[in-house]
Order: structure tokens, then sequence, then C-alpha cells
């Protein structure tokens, strides 16, 4: 595998499954020159004049799209770690025989565990989506037969837009949907919220399957998936477990450490001048990144300003302040918990985006860099406030980019993370896998003081005058390190590289390499 040195100074390869790649070249530094992907012209002809798509089963509809060796199917993941479809899916394709097919998710779960076999055996090749528990613990020691492709959620639609990935069958999930194939998820035993996720994919599929345990009269409003892109509806008696559709941490965390962090953050937000009336920040599911919006909140009060919007993974937390007027709306990516499908489906100012959006870096603009201020997670910092989330620091694969990497573009960027996990360092010399370059992170907010990166001189220049326990990065380090001890090199193969990690234009970031078992 011939591999070459990128802007950021890492080794990526050259071509990724056969397909010739362009390295990172800086922030900012690419634009693309070749126009956006189109699908296939479909004609009324082929389609019933009475609108009724529904077919006996998902294998008829399978080879109604004319499946075959190597294809790229994709899926969705709002149904998270519930989701029954994309199990049942690869169980129908490998009953056919198909083999070589490149599966291209949203995101996975380890619900999705269920498909390793299917890895083994040929039936998927590889995997270009998050590589989260048990699968990411398969292609990090190098058993997967191709090379796995790390996006962002905007990544992805970039992808598919820019013709990058092109999908021959969208398979997608819907908790309700009427015979013409228009669908959303706000509705039936399984409702998950939007389908934000699903719309690059609807739009530029040669063929859509939309699957369904809720089949309603038409019209299914809202048409969160239009019927027009639908080839194909599947009945089946249950697409998602609703008690794990709720799934990661979606409560306030308990911790006295994340806690204090938690309110940090808010109190550097305020210092930093951020709460005025008008703004906007984002949050996602998180313990400390949602323990910090109770804080939020209580200045608000405090200062009698409202939020113009907020931005979610929506929780009861955002859904409580949209309902108590701090702000005007929600701007949602994807439902984490029940009330954010109530709220969804009941407030009109919670309204469904999607990546194209909220995220995707080949548009005219997006809602990203629109927003004052966000919090975020990471499994390893550095010393230049590079930012890991893909791997730990012993370089085994634990999850997906998602927003996250989009969401860097935002006026303030704050890590608010612990300064060490099990008694490893999250402050390291340099991350295990960079997922995100120091010049677009602000500040990293832990329980031991506040770094805030030296390049936003205005930053610091509006925080020093507070009480918040400033310190370099390299301070908090060092102190860690003393309690700690300095985290073990990751024993890894260089000579094998098992994924790679795209930036939010499609360019090469860094690989992730084989973990020795």
């Amino acid at each position: 595998m011939k591999m070459i040195k990128n802007k950021a100074g890492r080794l990526v390869p050259l071509y990724v499954n056969g397909i010739k790649q362009t390295p990172f070249k800086g922030v900012d530094k690419y634009k693309p020159k070749s126009k956006k992907a189109a699908p296939r012209i479909s004609t009324c002809v082929d389609f019933p004049k009475d609108g009724n798509k529904v077919v006996k089963n998902l294998k008829k509809a399978l080879e109604l799209s004319g499946i075959k060796d190597g294809m790229t199917i994709s899926t969705h993941h709002h149904l998270r770690n519930g989701d029954l479809v994309t199990n049942y899916l690869f169980d129908v394709i490998h009953s056919m025989g198909i083999k070589n097919i490149r599966w291209f998710p949203s995101a996975s779960f380890p619900c999705h565990e269920h498909l390793i076999k299917y890895l083994e055996d040929g039936t998927i090749h590889h995997i270009e989506g998050s590589l989260n528990g048990p699968l990411g613990k398969y292609a990090s020691t190098g058993k997967m037969k191709g090379t796995g492709v790390l996006r962002s959620h905007g990544g992805r639609y970039q992808a598919i837009q820019d013709g990058e990935v092109h999908i021959d069958i969208a398979v997608i999930a819907a908790p309700a949907s009427d015979m013409f194939g228009n669908a959303n998820g706000l509705y039936g035993k399984s409702a998950c919220g939007g389908l934000g996720f699903a719309l690059a994919d609807s739009i530029y599929a040669d063929k859509v399957i939309i699957v369904t345990d809720n089949l309603v009269d038409f019209p299914c409003v809202p048409g969160q998936i239009s019927g027009n892109n639908v080839d194909y509806v599947v009945v089946v008696d249950s697409i998602g477990d609703p008690a794990k559709i709720v799934s990661g941490t979606t409560e306030i965390t308990k911790s006295p450490d994340r806690l204090l962090i938690a309110e940090y953050v808010a109190e550097f937000m305020d210092a930093a001048g951020i709460l005025k009336d008008g703004f906007s920040f984002q949050a996602g599911a998180g313990g400390t990144s949602l323990a910090f919006i109770p804080f939020i909140k209580e200045k608000m009060k405090q200062k009698n300003i409202k939020a113009r919007f907020v931005r979610g993974g929506s929780t009861k937390y955002l859904v409580e302040m949209l309902e108590e007027g701090l702000t005007d709306y929600i701007l949602d990516g994807q439902t984490f918990d029940l009330e954010g499908v109530r709220s969804m489906r009941e407030n009109p100012k919670h309204i469904m985006t999607s990546p194209f959006t909220s995220y995707n870096f080949h548009g005219k603009g997006n809602f990203a860099s629109m927003v004052d201020a966000v919090v975020l997670g990471a499994t390893e910092v550095d010393l230049n406030f590079n930012a890991n989330v893909v791997t730990h620091s012993d370089g085994m694969l634990l999850h997906g980019i998602g927003g996250w990497q989009n969401c860097l573009y935002a006026g303030c960027t704050i890590l608010a993370i612990p300064s060490f996990r099990d008694r490893i360092p999250v402050i390291v010399d340099e991350v295990t896998t960079l997922c995100g370059p120091g010049e677009l992170i602000d500040a990293v907010i832990t329980e031991r003081g506040i770094a805030v990166n030296p390049a936003r001189k205005d930053l610091i220049k509006k925080v020093k005058k507070s009480s918040l326990p400033l310190r370099s990065i390299a301070d908090i380090q060092k102190e860690v390190y003393e309690i700690c001890g300095r985290p073990a090199k990751p024993k890894i193969d260089r000579r094998k590289v098992v994924s790679v990690v795209k930036w939010v234009d499609g360019t090469l970031l860094d690989s992730v390499y084989k973990v020795s078992e």
C-alpha cells in the first residue's frame, strides 16, 4: 500500500479499496472543480398509476432493484441500537447468494454484531461508516477484507452528492409510510423522530426501498422522505425495538468531576460574551455535554435572554428549553430520546434538519458555522489541540465521527473532557488518530483547568478577567502524567491500514492501523 504524507503530517494511502484519494491539503484549502452527481432519470411509465408500490417482501424488492455482487447498499441509523432492518436485510442478501457488498450506513451500532458472520463469509466486503463496538474490534484487528472509510455526517452527504460513493440500493427503515413511499419517523410503534440521515440516499440512489411496520393511508404527512424518490415499499412486523432506539448516554452525569466541567463550560461561555440575547449553541448526547444545559439555563434566566435556536441531537433537556420559552427553535439532526420524538411530532418549532442543511461542506454554506458555540467530547487531545474521536489510545476503533468534525466550524468550539479516563490521560503528546485539526478547536475544558488555544487571542482577552482556572494545555497534561504516568504506546502494525479518516471536504486526513491482539 503506497503511503503519502498529507498537510497534517499524517501518512495516508494513495488508494483506498482501489480508488485514488486526495490527501488532506489543510483546513479550507481544497475546492472541488467537478459537478454534483446526478441520479438516473426515472419515468412514470415504470410505476403503478394508482401509486401502490408495496411488494410482498424485501427479497422481492431487492430482486426488482437488480441486486448483484459488488453493489453498494446503504442504510440509516435513526433507529440506533434498536435497528432490526439492517440485520434482516443482510440475512436476505446472504440467502440470495450475493457477495462483496459495500455496506454504506450512516452509522452502525453494537446490534450490528450480527453482521460479522457476513463479513467473514464475503457477503459484505467492507464497511464505509462508523465502526463501533464489535464491528470496530473486528476491523481494528485486521479481519475485514476491505478498508473501512470513516466520514462525518456532512462528509457522508458530500461523498454521495459529489459522486465519490454511488449508492446502488438504499434501504430506508421508516416508522410510518404510505403505499407511495412518502415516509416519516414521527408516528407508529417504532417512531424515532427525523429521517434526515436518509435524505441523500433517497435522492441519489439508483433504487430506493422503504421498509415500514406502519403502513398508513396516503398521504403520509409530513413526508420527510418523498415517495417520488421511492421505488418499492415493504411491510414487515417490526423495524425496530423502541426500548433500544433510545440508546447511548442521554442522562445528565452524576459525577462530581463531570459536573464541575459542565459548570466551567457555562461560566466560560458567559465570560467569553457568548451568552447574549439571540445566541445559539449545539449540544449532543453524553453526560457532560448534557450537564452544562441546566447551568446555561440558569444563567439565561438571570440575564433574561433567549436563544434564537439550539441544535442537537435533541433530548428532553433541549425540549424543556423550547417549552420553557428559552429558545425559539430546535434545529434537530436526530432525536436521542422519546421526548425529542414527541416534541418533533407536536411542536412546529422543533425542526427536522439533514446533513445537507446542517453539515454538507460542498454547499453554499451550512448551519454548522452559524452556531455561536458547540460543546463536544473527544477520546484524546494533544498539545497542539488536535483531537481524536474514533479510536482510544490503544488504537482500537471505538466510535464514529458523527457530526463532530462539522461542528468544529462553530464560532467557539469547546471540548468538555475529563483529564483522564480509567487512569489513562486524555491529553497526550500526539493523538493516536487525527480527526480534528487543532486550529479549529478553541478551548479544552477539564476538571483540572481550562486551556484556551493560543491562536484565539480574542477569547483569552475576554476570559482572563474571570475567576476561571485558566492554564496551558501542557500544564494540565503535566499534572495528569504525575498522577497517572505516561500512557503506553498503542501496539499497532503500521504496515496494515484497516480504515481511513476523511475530512469534511472528502480529502484523506489520517489512517487507522491494525491493532495487535
